[in-house]
Protein backbone atom coordinates (compact mmCIF):
# COMPACT_ATOMS: atom_id res chain seq x y z
CA UNK A 1 0.00 0.00 0.00
CA UNK A 2 1.19 3.23 -0.92
CA UNK A 3 1.55 5.34 2.54
CA UNK A 4 2.83 8.98 1.86
CA UNK A 5 4.27 9.84 5.59
CA UNK A 6 1.58 12.66 6.29
CA UNK A 7 -0.91 9.76 5.69
CA UNK A 8 1.03 6.82 7.68
CA UNK A 9 -1.26 5.46 11.13
CA UNK A 10 1.22 4.38 13.19
CA UNK A 11 -0.86 4.80 16.60
CA UNK A 12 -1.14 1.13 17.92
CA UNK A 13 -4.90 2.74 19.47
CA UNK A 14 -6.48 3.84 16.37
CA UNK A 15 -5.25 1.22 14.10
CA UNK A 16 -7.31 -1.16 17.05
CA UNK A 17 -10.20 1.00 16.81
CA UNK A 18 -10.62 0.92 13.24
CA UNK A 19 -10.48 -3.10 12.93
CA UNK A 20 -12.66 -3.35 16.37
CA UNK A 21 -15.37 -0.79 14.20
CA UNK A 22 -14.92 -1.86 10.95
CA UNK A 23 -14.46 -6.18 11.39
CA UNK A 24 -15.90 -7.24 7.70
CA UNK A 25 -12.40 -7.78 6.92
CA UNK A 26 -11.30 -8.79 2.65
CA UNK A 27 -9.07 -11.80 3.18
CA UNK A 28 -6.48 -11.85 -0.13
CA UNK A 29 -4.76 -14.91 -0.53
CA UNK A 30 -2.50 -16.06 -3.47
CA UNK A 31 -3.39 -19.71 -4.61
CA UNK A 32 -2.96 -22.68 -7.43
CA UNK A 33 -6.39 -21.22 -9.29
CA UNK A 34 -4.65 -17.34 -8.52
CA UNK A 35 -5.84 -15.00 -6.14
CA UNK A 36 -8.86 -14.98 -4.50
CA UNK A 37 -10.85 -12.58 -1.66
CA UNK A 38 -13.31 -13.38 0.77
CA UNK A 39 -14.64 -10.87 3.06
CA UNK A 40 -14.82 -12.10 6.33
CA UNK A 41 -15.39 -10.60 10.04
CA UNK A 42 -12.57 -11.15 12.26
CA UNK A 43 -12.40 -10.76 15.80
CA UNK A 44 -8.52 -9.21 17.66
CA UNK A 45 -7.79 -12.03 19.83
CA UNK A 46 -4.66 -12.39 22.29
CA UNK A 47 -1.19 -12.12 21.09
CA UNK A 48 -1.59 -10.59 17.86
CA UNK A 49 -4.17 -13.04 16.63
CA UNK A 50 -7.01 -12.56 14.39
CA UNK A 51 -9.97 -15.15 15.04
CA UNK A 52 -12.99 -16.03 12.48
CA UNK A 53 -14.38 -18.81 10.93
CA UNK A 54 -15.41 -19.35 7.34
CA UNK A 55 -18.57 -21.89 5.69
CA UNK A 56 -17.24 -25.83 5.47
CA UNK A 57 -18.56 -25.05 1.55
CA UNK A 58 -16.05 -22.14 0.87
CA UNK A 59 -13.24 -23.56 -1.04
CA UNK A 60 -10.95 -20.94 0.87
CA UNK A 61 -9.59 -23.56 3.35
CA UNK A 62 -9.08 -26.02 0.76
CA UNK A 63 -7.05 -23.40 -1.54
CA UNK A 64 -5.32 -21.90 1.12
CA UNK A 65 -2.36 -23.60 2.71
CA UNK A 66 -1.43 -24.10 5.78
CA UNK A 67 0.69 -21.67 7.62
CA UNK A 68 0.40 -19.58 4.30
CA UNK A 69 0.33 -15.55 4.25
CA UNK A 70 -2.46 -13.54 4.00
CA UNK A 71 -3.71 -10.19 3.78
CA UNK A 72 -6.71 -9.10 5.69
CA UNK A 73 -8.29 -5.80 4.79
CA UNK A 74 -10.24 -3.42 6.92
CA UNK A 75 -11.49 -0.69 5.71
CA UNK A 76 -13.12 2.43 7.66
CA UNK A 77 -14.98 5.47 6.67
CA UNK A 78 -14.38 6.77 3.32
CA UNK A 79 -15.60 9.43 1.49
CA UNK A 80 -15.90 11.92 -1.95
CA UNK A 81 -13.50 15.36 -1.15
CA UNK A 82 -14.96 17.92 -3.71
CA UNK A 83 -12.25 20.97 -4.61
CA UNK A 84 -15.43 23.18 -3.52
CA UNK A 85 -14.92 22.13 -0.05
CA UNK A 86 -12.05 24.01 0.07
CA UNK A 87 -12.51 28.20 1.19
CA UNK A 88 -9.18 29.04 -0.69
CA UNK A 89 -10.42 27.27 -4.39
CA UNK A 90 -11.79 30.47 -5.56
CA UNK A 91 -8.41 32.31 -4.88
CA UNK A 92 -6.42 29.94 -7.06
CA UNK A 93 -8.61 26.44 -8.18
CA UNK A 94 -5.21 25.25 -7.34
CA UNK A 95 -7.10 21.93 -6.38
CA UNK A 96 -8.46 18.75 -7.30
CA UNK A 97 -11.01 16.13 -6.47
CA UNK A 98 -9.78 13.04 -3.77
CA UNK A 99 -11.14 10.96 -1.51
CA UNK A 100 -10.62 10.52 2.39
CA UNK A 101 -10.36 7.34 3.54
CA UNK A 102 -8.88 5.24 6.71
CA UNK A 103 -7.93 1.46 6.04
CA UNK A 104 -5.46 -1.33 7.77
CA UNK A 105 -3.92 -3.57 5.84
CA UNK A 106 -2.90 -6.88 8.51
CA UNK A 107 -0.96 -9.50 7.08
CA UNK A 108 -0.32 -13.07 8.58
CA UNK A 109 0.03 -16.48 8.70
CA UNK A 110 -3.35 -18.57 8.52
CA UNK A 111 -4.35 -21.66 10.10
CA UNK A 112 -7.87 -23.61 10.19
CA UNK A 113 -9.34 -25.45 13.20
CA UNK A 114 -11.82 -28.55 12.12
CA UNK A 115 -12.16 -29.75 15.54
CA UNK A 116 -15.51 -29.03 17.11
CA UNK A 117 -13.94 -26.99 19.89
CA UNK A 118 -12.43 -24.32 17.68
CA UNK A 119 -15.22 -23.88 15.72
CA UNK A 120 -17.63 -23.23 18.66
CA UNK A 121 -15.20 -21.37 20.78
CA UNK A 122 -14.49 -19.00 17.40
CA UNK A 123 -18.46 -18.49 17.15
CA UNK A 124 -18.47 -18.26 20.56
CA UNK A 125 -16.12 -15.52 20.94
CA UNK A 126 -17.63 -13.56 17.68
CA UNK A 127 -21.06 -13.67 18.63
CA UNK A 128 -20.66 -13.00 22.32
CA UNK A 129 -18.47 -9.90 21.33
CA UNK A 130 -20.67 -8.24 18.84
CA UNK A 131 -23.99 -9.39 20.70
CA UNK A 132 -23.57 -7.87 23.75
CA UNK A 133 -22.28 -4.55 21.76
CA UNK A 134 -25.98 -4.59 20.05
CA UNK A 135 -27.78 -6.14 22.57
CA UNK A 136 -26.25 -6.24 26.03
CA UNK A 137 -27.99 -7.93 28.69
CA UNK A 138 -30.53 -8.95 25.73
CA UNK A 139 -27.72 -10.78 23.66
CA UNK A 140 -28.35 -13.69 22.19
CA UNK A 141 -26.20 -16.95 23.46
CA UNK A 142 -25.66 -19.97 21.58
CA UNK A 143 -27.26 -21.56 24.36
CA UNK A 144 -30.74 -20.09 23.02
CA UNK A 145 -31.12 -21.97 20.26
CA UNK A 146 -31.84 -26.03 20.39
CA UNK A 147 -28.70 -27.75 20.62
CA UNK A 148 -29.16 -30.31 17.78
CA UNK A 149 -29.67 -26.95 15.35
CA UNK A 150 -26.34 -25.35 17.22
CA UNK A 151 -24.65 -28.87 16.33
CA UNK A 152 -25.59 -28.81 12.43
CA UNK A 153 -24.64 -24.77 12.41
CA UNK A 154 -21.44 -25.42 13.82
CA UNK A 155 -20.48 -28.81 11.96
CA UNK A 156 -21.30 -25.88 8.62
CA UNK A 157 -18.43 -24.17 9.28
CA UNK A 158 -14.23 -24.16 9.39
CA UNK A 159 -12.20 -22.27 12.24
CA UNK A 160 -9.46 -19.85 11.22
CA UNK A 161 -7.11 -18.20 13.01
CA UNK A 162 -4.22 -15.58 11.29
CA UNK A 163 -0.97 -14.69 13.49
CA UNK A 164 -0.60 -11.53 12.12
CA UNK A 165 2.96 -10.44 11.11
CA UNK A 166 3.29 -6.70 9.85
CA UNK A 167 0.16 -4.03 9.67
CA UNK A 168 0.26 -1.45 7.25
CA UNK A 169 -2.33 1.44 8.49
CA UNK A 170 -3.64 5.01 6.58
CA UNK A 171 -5.13 7.58 7.60
CA UNK A 172 -5.94 9.90 4.50
CA UNK A 173 -7.75 12.72 6.07
CA UNK A 174 -6.11 15.92 4.30
CA UNK A 175 -3.04 16.56 6.85
CA UNK A 176 -1.47 18.01 3.74
CA UNK A 177 -4.19 20.63 3.71
CA UNK A 178 -3.86 24.02 5.61
CA UNK A 179 -6.25 24.75 8.45
CA UNK A 180 -9.21 26.72 6.53
CA UNK A 181 -9.50 23.72 3.69
CA UNK A 182 -8.81 21.06 6.47
CA UNK A 183 -12.00 22.87 8.16
CA UNK A 184 -13.48 23.26 4.71
CA UNK A 185 -13.46 20.19 4.17
CA UNK A 186 -14.96 18.90 7.38
CA UNK A 187 -18.17 20.89 7.12
CA UNK A 188 -18.20 19.55 2.94
CA UNK A 189 -18.34 15.99 4.50
CA UNK A 190 -20.80 16.81 7.21
CA UNK A 191 -23.28 18.72 3.91
CA UNK A 192 -22.77 15.71 1.90
CA UNK A 193 -23.97 13.41 4.91
CA UNK A 194 -20.47 11.96 5.85
CA UNK A 195 -20.25 12.80 9.81
CA UNK A 196 -18.71 9.98 10.86
CA UNK A 197 -15.47 10.57 8.39
CA UNK A 198 -15.71 14.44 9.40
CA UNK A 199 -15.78 13.56 13.48
CA UNK A 200 -12.38 11.19 12.86
CA UNK A 201 -11.01 14.31 11.53
CA UNK A 202 -12.26 16.67 14.08
CA UNK A 203 -10.37 14.50 16.43
CA UNK A 204 -7.19 15.01 15.22
CA UNK A 205 -7.64 18.91 15.56
CA UNK A 206 -5.49 20.45 18.38
CA UNK A 207 -6.95 20.67 21.39
CA UNK A 208 -9.62 18.23 20.43
CA UNK A 209 -9.41 14.90 21.89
Amino acid sequence: MYIPPHFQEVDPAEIAALIEAAPLACIIAGTSEGLIANHIPLLAGPEGVLIGHVALANDMHRLITEGQEVLAIFRGEDAYISPNFYPSKPEHHRHVPTWNYRVAHVYGRVSFQHDERARRAAVGLLTRYHERRLNGENAWRMADAPADYMQQMLGGIVALRISVTRTLAKSKLSQNREARDYLGAVAGLRDSGHDALADQMVRRLPGES
